[in-house]
């Protein structure tokens, strides 16, 4: 079996698993002003973990809720096991499973499933980029004019204040605007051609990692800023490489 479908196998089970249990009551395990942690998130992580390990058990994984494996290994395997969990426990069914593989330092196999609306993006290093086994591109649009961008807006207080300034100064020039809670959905979507820029000043690895592989292989661009405060934090900006997200910014 190839990491590629590996991974979407994973995925895809753990897909299965949250469109099971979305819906019902979901048992927190932590809550903060502006965030929610499941015992769903771990289970989800934990079906994962076992899927990959069980195939590579040779293999690093480092996923949101916690490491597990060789951590000493070349290959880890980079785990969001719900991207949108705020939306999750609200019934809100825009969430999916992020999966990417990073071998040497370098993301070679990305994964990103929502299993409510039933799609999946796979990237392969070298290969195309898919959604649902066809290949996709990123959007021809030029201008911020009539493009839609989603900005993020974080979680602490400077990361809020800067997305809301960034939110304020684009809406008045793109053609809309999405905060949608799902990082990982917000760059298949990009890669699709369906939106056209996402930006946020301070996101987690695990969110963004397949994503990242799959814009840039469908025609598109991510820059990633590291945190000073947090390596596994990044500020980022992905488009489909042609609007002036710049002038933004």
């Amino acid at each position: 079996m190839s990491d590629l479908t590996l991974a979407t196998h994973a995925a895809l089970e753990a897909g299965k698993l949250l469109r099971e249990k979305f819906g019902q009551l979901a048992v927190v395990d932590e809550a903060t002003h502006h965030d929610i942690k499941l015992q769903l998130d771990k289970t989800s992580q934990d079906l994962i973990t076992k899927i990959l390990l069980d195939a590579c058990p040779d293999d690093a994984l480092y996923g949101e809720e916690g490491i597990a494996g060789n951590q000493a290994s070349d290959r880890q395997w980079i785990v969001d096991p719900i991207d949108g969990t705020v939306n999750f426990f609200y019934g809100i069914p825009h969430f999916c499973v992020s999966i990417a593989l990073r071998v040497k330092g370098e993301i070679v196999v990305g994964v990103i499933h929502d299993p409510m609306v039933q799609e999946t993006w796979t990237v392969e290093k070298g290969g195309p980029a898919l959604h649902n086994g066809a290949p996709i591109a990123v959007s021809k649009r030029d201008t911020l004019e009539e493009s839609i961008l989603f900005v993020g807006c974080g979680k602490d207080g400077d990361a809020l204040r800067t997305g809301m300034d960034r939110f304020a100064k684009a809406s008045v020039r793109a053609r809309k605007m999405r905060m949608m809670g799902s990082a990982a959905l917000g760059m298949a979507y990009i890669a699709s051609g369906r939106l056209d820029a996402y930006v946020e000043s301070k996101i987690s690895l695990w969110d963004i990692a397949a994503g990242q592989l799959l814009v840039e292989t469908a025609g598109g661009k991510v820059s990633l800023t590291p945190s000073p405060q947090n390596p596994d934090s990044y500020g980022i900006v992905a488009t489909n490489g042609l609007i002036p997200i710049e002038e933004i910014l």
